[in-house]
């Protein structure tokens, strides 16, 4: 049924879990994973203007987390004994990045973990699992 998922991963907890399930998914259908993670390049208006480095070293540790998280995907995704590509997406909203790489390489389904926020916390913060789900023509899976 499904032969190429887009796992959206921030390291955290919550994207942990969504892997392990991701993985264990993609193994039974023989299918191959694409990992995404997104960086927001301007996350402070005018400082990089101000302030090259900073920008510079803001990049450096966005790029150091998702080597650290791709990392760990790749040894779950041998373990299961599945194909799995990587790719760093620059994006302002992090929901829009997944969904339009998603398009991009027209996956079956998207999987993505749930922080479990919930009451005010939600209503305020918002939610990329719920933006996915919102935005996305694609079938998406939300694990919490």
């Amino acid at each position: 049924m499904f032969k190429h998922i887009l796992l959206a991963t921030d390291g955290s907890a919550s994207a942990e879990h969504a892997a392990k399930k991701t993985m264990e998914l993609a193994r039974i259908h023989g299918a191959r994973v694409t990992a995404a993670y997104v960086v927001d390049p301007y996350p402070y208006i005018g400082i990089g203007e101000a302030n090259p480095l900073g920008f510079q070293a803001y990049m450096n540790a966005a790029q150091e987390a998702s080597t650290k998280a791709f990392t760990h995907l790749a040894d779950l995704a041998a373990a299961a004994g599945v194909q799995l590509q990587v790719r760093l997406v620059e994006n302002v909203q992090a929901a829009r990045g997944i969904v339009e790489l998603a398009d991009e390489l027209a996956v079956d389904l998207i999987v993505i973990g749930s922080h479990g926020r919930n009451g005010i916390q939600k209503l305020v913060l918002g939610s990329v699992a719920g933006k996915v789900v919102a935005q996305s023509s694609r079938p998406v899976m939300v694990i919490r």
